[in-house]
């Protein structure tokens, strides 16, 4: 194995096992420094082992191989999942409750799964990181384990994605049962109707990791746990790593014939729908949260449309934009208390610092040139245009709500600080800028990698590159909507009587959870409870039978006692008779051998009569 390839090997398992350790550990003042120093490491090494083009593959199952490899999307995904994974746990150290070894090590965990499903060449490897990955990711939401809201929302995260990641099994199964092997880039080959359900089963476990629609729900309920976890899991890791899959497998979505044109309608639809929602929030972790969905929707629709190049891209930009503004919220969150945005009001004025690195990050999110995600989202855009004018022109409708979300949080954390503010302030600490600069100018400057030099030079196909027309009308289109969003919140106005329904549904996230819990929850849990009590039923039933048969056992036992004493009683009394009878015959007399006789008969006749008495009762 040469040196690039043990790299490969030790950036997914030594995370894994000093993550493993420190979940088992006891309180450590060294545990964020070392859960830190060990994903600068791994951030470090993924550099060359990506340079030098490494791979690792070894026999498996059913022909297979378990292999992990460096080139497609991985090229530059591994490096921003294990760059952003570091830079969040140097935030988390700065609180005392995520500094704890448990924390850390869950989070070591999580980032080791999520690169072992950035680098898998396989669907058994890809299936280890995904599931280890949606397990961390359920540990790490429902963190707070004392507060039972918590732990119910990470249950809720962890079955919702977890009922799509059903799919994956599915695309496995199916991919056995076309006689390909299990590697990834085999499924595209598989023969006749197997490789259409191949791909349905891949695009659904896609669509509930990246939260689309209509599984974007459990995004709301993630936004319980700490705000790392929240930067990480909603920027390069679970969430992003669901439209990975769809831009890994873009050539399963295109040989079906309707698995890629479904997604990229799905997509679309989701960041029409979900920007929506977004503008409607007033709690800035779920308005980001929304907004993650409806980014993520555009990476759905580059897979779509075989944009593959320009879906990377905007994966690694979105990263480094969400990653800040969670982390910038958290920070807030510690010192006001607070996540509303009316509470949160000027504290980009009195964090500056922060303020500054926020501000950049949120003109970037609306798309406002030459920013990063205007650069990559118009290269999307772009293959949508030559695919067909109608998803054109949903992006745009996209596009602009973006806009329109980013600036409602900039307007209200840029205004002047109120006179008397609503919540006494805490403090942020000094590490959190210093974290977050990267962050920043990641923001300001990934919009490079849509520029036609270098997005052709990535991993995965470029069908169509922006032109100028399209270029300067989506500018003005992203202009238009942040003045008209900036003039709409300053005046402050309330929603027209007439749109408050529609506000209400879009503010609860189009009530899509209470439509899981009436479709599909409350009818298995009834389903579940009526199953249990015919179990009850049928287990007494059982239960009489096998008393009343127990009982009729005693009692024949009884009466076979009883017939047992009877027939040795008469046997022995006929054995009595008989020694009579030899004594008598032996005299000679003929009267008496006749009187033997009779007696004989008389006690046979007895006998007799017994047993037909006795067998009556029976």
């Amino acid at each position: 194995m040469s040196a690039p390839d043990l790299l490969l090997v030790l950036l997914v398992a030594v995370p894994a096992v000093v993550g493993a350790v420190l979940v088992l550990a006891g309180p450590s003042r060294f545990s964020a420094a070392a859960g830190v120093a060990t994903l600068a490491a791994a951030a470090t090494a993924s550099v060359p082992a990506v340079v030098a083009g490494a791979e690792v593959s070894v026999p498996f199952v059913a022909g297979s191989r378990w292999g992990l490899t460096t080139s497609g999307p991985a090229e530059v995904l591994l490096p921003t999942v294990l760059v952003v994974a570091t830079l969040v746990l140097v935030v988390a150290g700065g609180v005392p409750e995520t500094r704890e070894p448990r924390f850390t090590g869950l989070m070591l965990l999580f980032t080791a799964a999520a690169a072992l499903t950035v680098l898998a060449t396989s669907l058994p490897g890809l299936l280890v990181g995904w599931e280890l990955m949606g397990a961390a990711s359920y540990a790490l939401i429902g963190y707070r384990w004392a507060d039972p809201g918590r732990v119910a929302s990470g249950a809720t995260a962890f079955l919702t994605t977890r009922a799509a990641d059903l799919g994956l099994y599915l695309a496995t199964a199916v991919a056995l049962a076309g006689g390909t092997d299990l590697s990834l880039d085999a499924l595209a080959g598989i023969e006749g109707g197997w490789r259409d359900v191949a791909a349905a089963g891949v695009l659904v476990a896609a669509l509930g990791k990246a939260a689309q629609l209509p599984f974007s729900f459990w995004l709301a309920r993630a936004m319980d746990g700490p705000s790392p976890v929240s930067a990480l899991l909603h920027s390069a890791a679970m969430v992003a790593l669901g439209g990975y899959l769809l831009v890994r497998l873009s050539p399963l979505l295109d040989a079906t014939g309707w698995a890629a044109p479904t997604a990229a309608w799905l997509g679309v639809t989701t960041a029409v729908v979900l920007g929506a929602v977004a503008l409607t929030q007033t709690d800035l972790k779920l308005l980001l949260a929304a907004s993650t969905s409806a980014q993520l929707g555009f990476v759905v629709l580059a897979a779509g449309v075989g944009a593959t190049a320009a879906g990377t891209a905007h994966l690694v930009a979105h990263a480094a934009v969400k990653a800040l503004l969670f982390l910038a919220a958290g920070a807030w969150l510690e010192a006001l208390g607070s996540k509303r945005l009316e509470v949160l009001t000027g504290a980009a004025r009195r964090w500056p610092a922060l303020g500054a690195l926020t501000v950049a990050a949120l003109l970037a999110l609306a798309g406002l040139p030459p920013l990063s995600l205007w650069g990559t989202k118009d290269a999307v855009l772009a293959a949508a245009h030559a695919e067909s004018a109608a998803l054109y022109a949903a992006a745009l409708v996209g596009t602009a709500l973006a806009a329109g979300y980013a600036v409602l949080a900039l307007v209200h954390l840029a205004r002047p600080v109120p006179a008397r503010p609503a919540e006494q302030a805490g403090r942020v600490p000094r590490r959190v800028p210093v974290a977050l600069a990267p962050l920043a100018l990641g923001a300001v400057l990934l919009g490079v990698l849509a520029l036609p030099p270098v997005l052709e030079r990535l991993p995965g196909r470029v069908p169509a590159e922006p032109t100028w027309p399209e270029l300067v009308g989506s500018s003005v289109l992203v202009l238009a909507a942040a003045a008209a969003t900036a003039w709409l919140v300053g005046r402050g106005r309330g929603t027209p009587a007439p749109l408050r329904p529609l506000r209400a549904w879009l503010h609860a996230w189009l009530r899509l959870e209470r439509a899981a819990y009436a479709v599909l929850v409350r009818p298995t849990v009834r389903l579940a409870t009526a199953a249990a009590r015919a179990d009850d039923l049928l287990a007494r039933a059982v239960a009489g039978t096998a008393r009343s048969t127990l009982t009729s056992a005693g009692l024949a036992a009884r009466a076979d006692a009883g017939t047992d004493r009877v027939v040795h009683g008469v046997a022995g009394a006929l054995a009595r008779g008989g020694r009579a009878v030899r004594r008598s015959s032996a005299s000679g007399q003929l009267h008496h051998y006749y009187l033997q006789q009779v007696a004989l008969l008389l006690l046979v006749l007895v006998v007799v009569s017994l047993i037909v008495l006795v067998g009556s009762r029976r």
